[in-house]
């Protein structure tokens, strides 16, 4: 096992539940419209793809805002907002690493594993969370950050991690890949890589069953679910025993 890669929203933060989501609905205030997504609300709406997507879904069936007279120019305007909101729930330091990743990236670091992060998701915000949330010095660990439009096509494609292993120079069996959702384990396992699933509230009912192996967290101590060696013995079963939870 030469490298772990991290897929970023889900996996590094909860950034659908305590950012994206969040960055919504103070969007909304600050529009002065009372609209508020909960948590269930928001896990239902992801069901719909892209967050302008997401915003014309919800005023279609919930009715608009009454000044609302471009319905396309405000949703335009109601995502920058939203996209200038997130930014800065993330520089705030507001938004946290999930259990157990810098303990990880870490122990990787210790090892001289490779450590990259293969995201599709907005560029700038992927940059942003390694910087502002792994640290300036362990951000320099990583020899690959891929994101936005690097690739043409989104997961469940595996273009991105097609990319990062030709990036990187290694064999697919050399590479693991930690994600949260099932678009993000098809995309790893059809780039024959393998693939540790650590789930959240919005993807824990997703079917993984081709994932090496499923965990709700990566955990830090006393509930520690994920090593390096319990991901050295997902490549090498000799060296390591663990369990699907």
């Amino acid at each position: 096992m030469k490298s772990l890669i991290f897929d970023c929203d889900g996996v590094l933060a909860d950034t659908e539940r305590d950012g994206h989501r969040v960055a919504f609905n103070r969007a909304f205030a600050q529009k002065g419209y009372s609209v508020e997504w909960d948590v269930e609300t928001y896990g239902k709406l992801l069901e719909v793809a892209g967050g302008k997507e997401r915003m014309k879904h919800y005023f279609d069936r919930n009715g608009w805002p009454e000044d609302t007279v471009d319905k396309e120019a405000l949703i335009r305007e109601l995502h920058k907002l939203k996209t200038d909101l997130f930014m800065q729930i993330i520089e705030s330091g507001e938004l946290p690493l999930r259990p157990g990743v810098a303990r990880l990236v870490d122990e990787a670091i210790a090892a001289n594993v490779t450590l990259a992060v293969c995201s599709t998701s907005n560029e700038r915000a992927v940059n942003l969370v390694a910087r502002t949330l792994l640290g300036p010095e362990r951000k320099t660990h990583f020899s690959e950050i891929l994101a936005g439009d690097v690739v043409s096509k989104k997961k469940p494609d595996p273009e991105i991690y097609n990319l990062a292993r030709q990036r990187l120079d290694l064999e697919p069996s050399e590479c693991v890949v930690i994600e949260d959702s099932r678009n993000g384990l098809l995309a790893a396992k059809s780039a024959n890589m393998h693939c540790i699933v650590t789930t959240n509230g919005y993807t824990k009912n997703e079917d993984f069953k081709e994932a090496d192996l499923v965990v709700s967290e990566l955990g830090d101590p006393p509930n520690v679910q994920v090593t390096l060696e319990t991901v050295r013995g997902i490549v090498h079963p000799a060296l390591g025993n663990f369990s699907i939870s």
